[in-house]
């Protein structure tokens, strides 16, 4: 059996690992792993395996950050796999060095590498696919091969390939904001992709917004929760304190997003933190090139956005409602996150859908059968700025009535691939179906939470809650 896994960040590169173990010819497309978020990623992986701490503990941690929209049973079933996950990833030789807490967590479960996690993560399972013989493809697959409701494989650089089975592993779609710290390639061009042959997108408006990013003269990235972790606090230019700095990220966002609304600049003050370049490295070595000592200087941090909790929806073992077609990692929702993701939970899902995934291939053993004529239509990606300006504008940390209608109007007026457009506007109608202010997505002309919001969202071209 032939399994294209399209995406080679920490989702896929695990289900390829997983698949190739099992017998199966696997190919990874991809542009390689350093420009994946899994590389980027600073924290940790959230594993509750301590003595004091529990897969229960866990599970109403992930419950109580996603406001009570998670799907229990995924949630349990993600979380209880985390010890196998953990193993996982020490058979190809990964050593945490430390475990920390950071916002949301209520026990110090998160299992970090110098605050370069992803870096060392993804090199490990690149290296652990290549030994179990996964072929690997450079390259954007532009297209799905989808007709009648089966998945055929995708097209690369207008060439079809076909597979048996098919992963989409591209990761979330964070890049349709203007400000973010993510890798480029992430505008979610397959997700969009999916959603018009027939797979429902789910939580579209579930958006998270890191809330210390760092906006340089010529880079953007995150200041990583673990630093507040070690205590570095948050401060208006007066120096006033404003927020708890562990509250969740949807809480302290938005914290830093009002001060900013009332002209006050907003920083992250680091100073009292001992020895910041060995603890962050990686923070330290971009703050100096931007010429800030975070010894001594105070950092300007801003909300940037980060994660999209939504995508293609799937079920428990990550099927999609297109036959043959798979998602994992950031690219799916199945309910785990619920309305805000907790700190350091994505990772620990990206190993555990990847392994799950593989299983679940193995049981259902897809077959490709004969592949129809599918025409190539893919032309170009059209004013992706004006979108991300769209999104950014319009479907940010705030929203309102007006606002999103206005965004919707906007998009209508710009000219951009039409998946793109279907995913932005799924994003502006799903904030503007759900009334209520509910983790990531916070109304401010309904800015509570209402019982008769509390299930999920889906998008096939028209939003459904």
């Amino acid at each position: 059996m032939r399994v294209g896994i399209i995406g080679s960040g920490a989702a896929g590169l695990t289900a390829a690992i997983a698949l190739a173990r099992r017998g199966f010819d696997v190919m990874v497309i991809g542009e390689g792993i350093r420009e994946s978020n899994s590389y980027l990623a600073q924290a940790g992986i959230a594993f509750p395996i301590l003595d004091g701490d529990s897969p229960r503990t866990h599970v109403l941690d992930t419950i109580r950050a996603g406001k009570y929209l998670n799907d229990e049973e995924v949630v349990w079933s993600v979380v209880s796999k985390a010890s196998e996950a953990y193993e996982f990833l020490l058979s190809i030789g990964l050593e945490f060095e430390t475990n920390e807490t950071e916002g949301g967590h209520s026990f110090p479960r998160i299992f970090t590498i110098k605050n370069e996690t992803g870096k060392h993560l993804m090199k490990l399972l690149h290296l652990a696919a290549r030994e179990a013989g996964v072929h690997f493809v450079d390259g954007l697959a532009e297209e799905l091969v989808a007709r009648e409701g089966k998945a055929y494989g995708v097209f690369l650089d207008g060439e079809l390939l076909g597979f048996d089975a098919t992963i989409i592993a591209t990761g979330g779609f964070a890049s349709l904001f203007k400000y973010t710290a993510g890798s480029p390639l992430n505008l979610g061009t397959l997700i969009g992709d999916a959603v018009m042959k027939g797979a429902p997108a789910r939580d579209l408006e579930f958006v998270q917004f890191h809330p210390t990013g760092y906006i340089g003269k010529s880079v953007v990235f995150l200041i990583s929760e673990a630093v507040r972790g070690a205590g570095a606090k948050l401060i208006t230019e007066d120096g006033e304190r404003f927020v708890n700095e562990l509250s969740t990220r949807d809480i302290v966002a938005r914290a830093i997003y009002n001060q900013m609304r009332a002209g006050k600049r907003v920083f992250l003050d680091a100073t009292g933190i001992e020895d910041f370049k060995r603890r962050f490295p990686q923070i330290y070595a971009f703050l100096r090139k931007d010429g800030l000592d975070p010894s001594r200087d105070p950092i300007p941090v801003s909300p940037i956005a980060h994660y999209t909790i939504g995508g293609i929806s799937v079920d428990i073992w990550y099927r999609t409602r297109i036959k043959n077609l798979y998602a994992v990692g950031e690219a799916m929702s199945n309910g785990f996150h619920g309305a805000n993701r907790l700190a350091s939970n994505s990772l620990l899902e990206c190993i555990v859908s990847g392994l799950e995934v593989a299983r679940t291939i193995a049981r259902d053993r897809p077959r490709l059968g004969g592949v129809p004529e599918v025409p190539y239509t893919f032309d170009s990606l059209g004013d992706v700025e004006a979108l991300r300006e769209i999104l950014w504008e319009h479907a940010g940390i705030v929203r309102t009535a007006s606002n999103l209608r206005a965004g919707l109007e906007k998009l209508g007026e710009i000219e951009a691939d039409p998946r793109l457009k279907l995913l932005a506007r799924g994003v502006l109608e799903c904030a503007l179906v759900r009334e209520e202010s509910r983790g990531a997505h916070y109304r401010e002309d309904f800015p509570v939470m209402r019982k008769e919001f509390e299930r999920p969202s889906f998008f096939d071209g028209e939003c459904r809650l």
